[in-house]
């Protein structure tokens, strides 16, 4: 599998390793303290481990009950002595305009997100602008639903991390977090994802609205291992909204 799955940030650019581990015979349920303490110890951990740099391209698929839409996309990952930038860049779905996120990640300080939307003819490198946290919970592109809070796993930043317990989850022993949202009026109230013991990358999340309804669901899947590098690759991620039952899909480009 591969190290460091989507810090999408990580979310692009990271990869983890398939060994097999042991699983708990049955789920391991933390208590309150330790569930807090461990969590932030978790996260930490997590949003401390730097991508290498990379590009890399693929398409986001959109499937709602009528139509079908598939936009190209590019993502990319610099990284300086001071912090590391995940670059997302694609056409609309009227292929008459470009968007550009660029998300700025450094140890110890909230995520900065700036974002551009181009007309195909017209290009200043002066129109960006940084987005406001309400702003986050929006598609990166029309319908989709992976949102921009999304590719930043903006979650993470959150302040209330709970490591709920310790259960198996598709085939892997998993660490359960729990995040809250401290500002539940937009966008998701919580996150509860399930994350490889071993590696730390998310193998599935999902995401719950202020009343407790589930909003989406998220899997990454198709791991390959490069004959270029070796290494394992990540070759689609999934977002099933789970109240209108559409799906989006970025389908990466990879060795073969």
């Amino acid at each position: 599998m591969m190290k460091r799955l989507f810090r999408l940030s990580f979310l692009l650019s990271a990869l983890f390793a398939v060994a097999a581990m042991q699983p708990p015979s049955q789920p391991v349920t933390l208590p309150p303290e330790q569930a807090a303490k461990e969590g932030r110890a978790l996260v930490d951990e997590m949003l401390s481990q730097q991508p290498q740099e990379n590009i890399s391209t693929g398409v986001i698929e959109i499937r709602t009950k009528t139509n079908y839409t598939e936009i190209p996309i590019k993502f990319q990952t610099l990284v300086t002595p001071t912090n590391w930038v995940s670059i997302y860049s694609t056409s609309g779905a009227d292929r008459d305009h470009y968007v550009y996120l660029k998300i700025l990640h450094t140890d110890g300080q909230p995520n900065h997100y700036l974002v551009a939307n181009v007309n195909r003819a017209h290009w200043d490198t002066n129109e960006f602008h940084e987005l406001n946290s309400t702003a986050l919970f929006s598609p990166f592109v029309d319908h989709s639903d992976f949102w921009i809070a999304d590719l930043g796993l903006e979650f993470l930043h959150w302040p209330d991390q709970k490591l709920l317990q310790k259960e198996m989850k598709r085939s892997r022993s998993c660490l359960v977090l729990e995040s809250t949202n401290p500002n539940p009026r937009t966008g998701y109230a919580k996150v509860k994802c399930w994350v490889d013991n071993e590696s730390h990358g998310i193998l599935f999340a999902q995401a719950f609205d202020a009343k407790g309804n589930k909003i989406k669901e998220f899997t990454p899947g198709d791991f390959s291992k490069s004959k270029l590098t070796g290494q394992w690759q990540l070759g689609k991620m999934e977002i099933r909204n789970s109240q209108t039952d559409f799906t989006t899909t970025v389908r990466f480009d990879v060795d073969k």
